[in-house]
């Protein structure tokens, strides 16, 4: 038997993107064994439906288990400051969907619990690995580019355009004061922040809902799921979370940069982009086409590189499974996410650097998120952390 084989992991939350981790952590050979509902009838569900070998009634039975090593947080944003902390308190290695928590203060908190122990703690900033954002990172870091001048983007999705879609994530209260920018603006600021390697200094933030009142389904409803149009008796809801923002950046160093977020533009299913402008050279990504790379030039014929091992950078190469021509997308940058967690964590060296997102970024998004909501209400720039 693999040393792999004794390694565990169990999933908290059964709702859209669960099953996702549970796929990818199989993917890679690894054992998901475990599950935790919200209540312990969607727990047995989601346990029948998926073939995972335990369901715990709470998420403390799961803590008890000595067999559980890896905890996957799926759960609603408001749940992830306090189920991070019994997850730490109970020795198992944590991968939490972001948000991380819904303020600086939780997340500062996290970080320097995570700091007294030796577990892994990471936050699923998927979007790193796409294979073609590794390559932009290496590229830039290589200088390919030269020094960055600007960076442009934006994130775009269509499942809240109507006055009908509904999830927790347009309550405050649960999904937190931010929701297009903390729901999918951190994606995109992780992303650029990653693949340049840059620092945002200061920002200037215009937010926008344009429905203030949305029809609540009566009974839960799946992310994504309202888009199936099907008929449920509704009761209306005040809504104070942003469907729109767009924000300008200052990078430390001097570069500058902007990017637009929207939950309500038609025909937009789930689309990242970015465009990265060098002194040298340009570099531009979109998330619905994720296996091409534009290389921008001025004296000679721009490019397309396709996403194929066999012209990707060595660094990047392990992180692509399939030869040029057989697409990647969604699912299997989760599982080269996990890929890196969990053989780091098998690996035993925890001393060794984490070449994954950690909580520390998890606690970045919160302070950008912070300084974002304060612009916008005081219709300033406002500094970082400040």
């Amino acid at each position: 038997m693999s040393s792999s084989s004794h390694l565990f992991g169990a999933v908290v939350g059964t709702g859209f993107i669960a099953p996702i981790h549970i796929e990818a952590v199989r993917r890679l050979g690894r054992a998901l064994i475990g599950v935790v509902g919200s209540t312990p009838r969607r727990g047995d569900e989601t346990a029948e439906r998926l073939n995972i070998t335990r369901a715990y009634p709470t998420l403390e039975a799961l803590l008890e288990d000595p067999m559980i090593s890896v905890v996957h947080l799926t759960t609603p944003n408001y749940l992830h400051y306090q189920q991070c902390r019994q997850a730490l308190a109970a020795g198992k290695h944590v991968i939490c969907e972001k948000p991380l928590a819904l303020t600086p203060g939780q997340t500062a908190e996290l970080v320097r619990l995570a700091g007294k122990t030796s577990l892994v703690c990471a936050v699923n900033y998927n979007v790193r690995y796409y294979p073609l954002n590794l390559e932009t990172r290496q590229r830039i870091a290589d200088g390919q580019i030269g020094s960055v001048y600007h960076v442009t983007g934006s994130y775009l999705q269509d499942w809240l355009l109507y006055d009908t879609d509904f999830n927790w994530r347009v309550l405050a209260g649960e999904g937190g004061a931010l929701r297009a920018v903390a729901d999918i603006g951190t994606h995109w600021l992780d992303l650029i922040t990653f693949v340049t390697g840059l620092e945002v200094e200061s920002v200037c933030a215009d937010l926008r809902t344009f429905l203030p009142q949305r029809r609540r389904p009566k009974g839960s409803v799946e992310t994504f799921q309202g888009k199936l149009g099907t008929q449920r008796e509704t009761e209306p809801v005040a809504i104070d979370t942003e469907d729109y923002g767009s924000v300008l950046l200052r990078f430390r160093g001097g570069a500058t940069g902007c990017f637009t977020v929207s939950q309500v533009a038609a025909g937009r299913k789930n689309c990242l982009r970015y465009e990265i402008a060098g002194a040298r050279a340009a570099l531009a990504w979109d998330s619905e086409n994720p296996n091409e790379l534009w290389l921008g030039h001025r004296d000679q014929p721009n490019a397309i590189l396709p996403r194929d091992p066999a012209l990707l950078h060595p660094s990047v190469r392990p992180f692509t499974s399939y030869p040029g021509g057989h697409s990647e997308g969604f699912a299997d940058t989760f599982k080269q996410l996990f890929r890196s967690i969990y053989d780091y964590i098998e690996a035993g060296d925890f001393a060794a650097p984490r070449s994954f997102p950690t909580f520390a970024d998890g606690h970045r998004e919160a302070v950008l998120c912070d300084a974002i909501l304060t612009s916008h209400r005081e219709h300033r720039w406002v500094d970082v952390g400040e």
